[in-house]
């Protein structure tokens, strides 16, 4: 009996005997007696470099000389990173403690190590190489073994390795080595930012149950100083305006709240300036939104306004008729004193009761009207 293999051009293959291996067979046809015997041919297309097979180790030890001929290895260190290129362009990393076989006929490689305990940063030739993957033509493996990160306008980073920030990054565009540790970044806004405390419900002075809504605009002076510090320092902001509405609110009456509202404005910046002192962050301004009363607060409110105005309504209708009465007196003094100012106040009475009358009928001619209501004595 005979077996009969066929290797293709782009391909190389293992043959085994019962099991073992034998050679490496290069493109071409092959026949084997199978008497006593059982061969068998494990084919590797050649557009796959990498060689994975029980018998790698094998061969490594025992045929040095096939290894050499036909395979390229790359061996790493624990503290080793690799790359490897085909025709000078990145297409894998390879983790530390790998060993690796290459077919030699895939493709022209290369091969470049990286030192790991050098630093934790990425080379900026390679950052290149991987700033922007998904528009390269052949993806990279195990690219997942390297942080990419790019810190905006506006932000800035806080690098953590092993859960310790050693670093603070500007805007721009950065990589790290995630093997053999814990790498991070927290990306942090330096910009303007608002909170907002709504539906805060407190008691005043008098025990009256006010709902007050505020908002501040807060910012970063020291970003390392503030999370070297505060766990997380927009909490901490929450939770001091907080503090400082109850403190303006709840030592104050009703009465002396919708006086003056500026007052609780003023006390809170003065408490938030005071608990924030020496933590890198700070309030730029804030207010108070709204205050919300209860309903039978609102109902009651209500009245005495309308009573207070009421009451000035009532002052102001009693000043006006004073001094319509005083201007009245001071027209009669006149009047009693200068005949002519009667007489001509008789004709202004005249001249506005003529508007009023749609049709005057005047009998006798228009000097004898003249002569009977105009009369003035000297």
């Amino acid at each position: 009996m005979w077996q009969r293999f066929l290797v293709r051009k782009n391909e190389r293959a293992l043959l085994l005997c019962n099991g073992d291996f034998t050679a490496v067979l290069q493109p071409g046809r092959y026949l084997k007696t199978s008497l006593k015997r059982d061969y068998a041919v494990v084919a590797y297309p050649l557009d796959e470099a990498l060689f994975e097979h029980p018998l790698a180790e094998y061969l490594r030890q025992y045929e040095p000389e096939v290894v050499a001929s036909h395979f390229a290895l790359f061996d790493l260190g624990d503290n080793e990173a690799g790359l490897r290129f085909e025709n000078e362009v990145l297409v894998e990393i390879v983790a530390p403690g790998s060993r690796r076989m290459y077919w030699r006929d895939a493709v022209a490689q290369r091969f470049e190590r990286i030192d790991l305990a050098a630093g934790w940063a990425v080379p900026e030739a390679l950052l290149a190489r991987i700033a922007q993957p998904a528009l390269r033509g052949k993806a990279i493996i195990g690219l997942n073994a390297i942080l990419n990160v790019q810190v905006q306008d506006g932000l800035v980073g806080l690098l953590r390795i092993d859960g310790q920030r050693v670093a603070l990054l500007q805007p721009g565009r950065y990589a790290y080595w995630r093997f053999n540790r814990d790498i991070a970044v927290d990306l942090v806004d330096t910009r303007l930012q608002t909170v907002e405390i709504t539906g805060q419900e407190i008691l005043t002075r008098d025990k009256v149950s006010l709902r007050v809504n505020l908002a501040a605009n807060w910012l970063f002076d020291d970003v390392a100083l503030a999370f070297s510090r505060l766990a997380k320092p927009m909490e901490h902001i929450y939770r001091e305006l907080q503090f400082g509405l109850r403190a303006a609110v709840g030592t104050r009456t009703l009465d002396e709240l919708l006086e003056n509202k500026q007052v609780i404005d003023d006390v809170v910046s003065l408490h938030m300036t005071a608990r924030l002192n020496g933590f890198g962050v700070r309030v730029a301004s804030l207010g108070v939104k709204d205050i919300v009363l209860p309903g039978e607060m609102k109902a009651l409110l209500a009245q005495v306004v309308e009573a207070e105005k009421a009451a000035q309504a009532n002052v102001i209708r009693r000043r006006e008729e004073t001094g319509a009465t005083r201007s009245l007196l001071n027209t009669a003094k006149v009047m009693e004193d200068n005949p002519t100012a009667l007489r001509l106040k008789e004709l202004e009475t005249l001249e506005r009761l003529a508007e009023r009358i749609d049709k005057i009928s005047v009998i006798g001619g228009f000097d004898q009207l003249l002569n009977g209501l105009v009369s003035l004595k000297t």
